[in-house]
């Protein structure tokens, strides 16, 4: 028994000793300041503010409330599509009917490179969408989109959540004179469809991918061309060889698409697109106009389609890959080489982008800072290197 207690005491110190050695200079370096806020700023003294009363007298006592929203997606997409409309039957449901977004297919309002522009004119309201359908406007809002090797979905919330993510992108918006409300995510995509097998950075060189935002900077970086195609086009440019290659998307999101009709090479990690932010950016005025208990209402719905679609979609993708299997489709990974000078590319990218876009740059640092700090519970927590 002497022996025993001896040798668990002699245990916990070495276990100490060890992990004071390992882990602790890198916590001993981190700034003494709180590292992440507790709550979204202001949304509590919101909630004190509009909750004095009963939710349906509150409603009843405003008017109306009635949006034209353009999606970027069908609606009939899996996921991305599936959102949209489920955002807009949440709000409904939530406000009693009191606040009705109603999402207009693609094109039926605007193109899907006009919503930007057409939110900020007030021609419609708002538009569902991911920053990478204006890639004309701050580059920063890029990186609330798909980054290139950047976090998992749980990592990239935390960041924008509790990180200072959230009122970075607020500012970016406000100086555009719009309001941007994350209400949805996918998680990690596949990375490219392709007709023939891809061996070498040297093969990759000679294809032209459709492929666009930051990841199609990456590529167009070591070389490769790129073309930015509607989805509906993909299948014909493939068939008449006009691109060699598509990105991915999702697996259960691929499916839909039917790639496997001609590309049969599927490629995988999805280097460029780790996870994905789904926006609703509004016309400042409309935001404005907007009683403070709708406001809490849409961004209640916001985080519910967050939480959803990030549950949908990892509920989805094993059942397409045993689908893609049955059409005879190769499930493929990167060689460490081809990757490894994807990882490259993208540095380069990243630091052009950072010293040319202040914006860009002040993101990216506190993205950077952000999961620089996070590495430590990544690494002790689940086994995975900081990297």
């Amino acid at each position: 028994m002497h022996n025993l207690i001896l040798g668990a005491i002699v245990g916990l110190i070495i276990g100490a000793v060890s992990g004071a050695t390992i882990i602790a200079p890198r916590l001993i370096q981190m700034p003494s300041q709180a590292l992440i806020k507790e709550t979204p700023e202001g949304s509590n003294d919101q909630i004190k503010k509009a909750s004095g009363k009963p939710m349906t007298r509150l409603f009843q006592e405003k008017e109306h409330v009635r949006w034209r929203v353009a999606s970027a997606y069908d609606s009939t997409v899996p996921q991305l599509g599936e959102l949209g409309i489920r955002l807009e039957n949440l709000v409904s449901a939530l406000s009693d009917g009191a606040f009705q977004i109603k999402l207009h297919e693609p094109g039926a309002l605007v193109q899907r490179n006009e919503m930007f522009d057409a939110v900020l004119s007030g021609t419609i309201d708002a538009a569902f969408a991911a920053p990478t359908f204006w890639p004309k406007q701050n580059p920063a809002f890029q990186l609330y989109s798909a980054i290139p090797f950047g976090p998992p979905a749980q990592e990239y919330l935390s960041w924008y959540f509790f990180g200072g993510g959230d009122e970075m992108l607020h500012s970016l918006y406000k100086r555009d004179k719009l309001h941007g409300l994350i209400c949805g995510i996918t998680s990690s995509a596949g990375s490219n469809w392709f007709r023939t097998p891809i061996e070498s950075i040297e093969k990759l060189r000679l294809t032209k991918i459709n492929i666009g935002g930051l990841g199609g900077m990456v590529v167009r970086q070591l070389g490769v061309q790129t073309v930015e195609l509607e989805d509906s086009a993909i299948l014909e440019a493939f068939q008449k060889g006009v691109i060699d290659g598509t990105e991915a998307s999702q697996p259960a999101v691929d499916l839909y698409h039917q790639f496997y009709k001609i590309a049969q090479h599927y490629y995988f990690p999805g280097w460029h697109q780790p996870a994905s932010f789904l926006h609703l950016i509004i016309n400042a005025e409309a935001w404005s106009k907007l009683p403070t208990i709708l406001k809490i209402t849409l961004k209640t719905a916001c985080n519910d389609n967050i939480t959803h679609g990030l549950a949908l979609a990892e509920s989805r993708q094993f059942k397409a890959l045993k689908e893609f299997t049955r059409h005879g489709v190769k499930i493929q990974t990167w060689s460490p080489k081809i990757l490894s000078a994807l990882r490259v590319s993208w540095a380069k990218t990243r630091k052009k982008l950072e010293k040319s876009s202040p914006s860009f740059k002040s993101v990216s640092n506190s993205l950077k800072e952000y999961r620089k700090k996070h590495a430590i519970w990544r690494e002790i927590s689940s086994g995975l290197p900081p990297n």
